[in-house]
């Protein structure tokens, strides 16, 4: 269970000193540290499940997951999620795990999110469809439909035929909230699969 230290400090209220026993029940192994002012109870707790702990608001996204939704072949070992109006990538290195924190633009930030309960964790990742967006949002720029089709192909390694199997009307609509020429090349190319079947 992630605890703040205020919540901590509530719980030892009868205690003179309660941020002394806190360090003792650290040393004990009773709270893991994650980031300052933030605990686990659990070593065993999935990175993943504290990401919107440690920093919020957030959503998982990016490679990790293209990799949680199986469109990339690779193992994932940072938690990477989207934020926005931060204006600067966040990173946190902590006992469970490597943890990255991305802006994508405000207007595309609230859609494509599911929410999952898992215990007493409420875990929220982009769609695989939402996933691919973000991806493509923090790449270089891209030329061309061609270039496109390489870099989703052959430089991020998406599964063909997983792509194949996304809602692409979802995709579309979410490539007109970037702002970003690689979602509209991304739009684009959406598009022209369609009407070419």
């Amino acid at each position: 269970m992630v605890k703040t230290t205020k919540i901590i400090i509530n719980e030892l209220k009868e205690y003179s000193n309660p941020h002394s026993k806190i360090a003792r029940l650290v040393k004990d192994g009773v709270y893991i540290p994650i980031v300052k002012g933030l605990y686990e109870t659990d070593r065993s707790t999935p990175a993943h499940y504290l990401a919107a702990s440690i920093y919020a608001p957030s959503y998982l996204s990016f490679e990790f997951a293209l990799a949680y939704h199986s469109l990339i072949p690779e193992a994932v070992y940072a938690c990477t999620s989207a934020t926005f109006e931060k204006r600067k990538t966040k990173k946190y290195e902590t006992p469970f795990g490597f943890f990255i924190f991305r802006d994508v633009p405000s207007e595309a930030y609230p859609y494509g999110i599911n929410v999952y309960k898992e215990g007493e964790y409420v875990c929220q990742i982009a769609s695989a469809e939402k996933a691919v967006c973000d991806q493509l949002y923090k790449m270089s720029k891209i030329s061309s439909q061609k270039e496109l089709e390489r870099v989703l192909f052959e430089d991020l390694r998406i599964d063909q035929k997983e792509f194949n199997k996304l809602n692409h009307a979802d995709m579309i609509e979410l490539s007109d909230k970037y702002g970003s020429v690689n979602l509209e090349l991304l739009g684009a190319y959406l598009k022209r699969r369609y009407k070419n079947g």
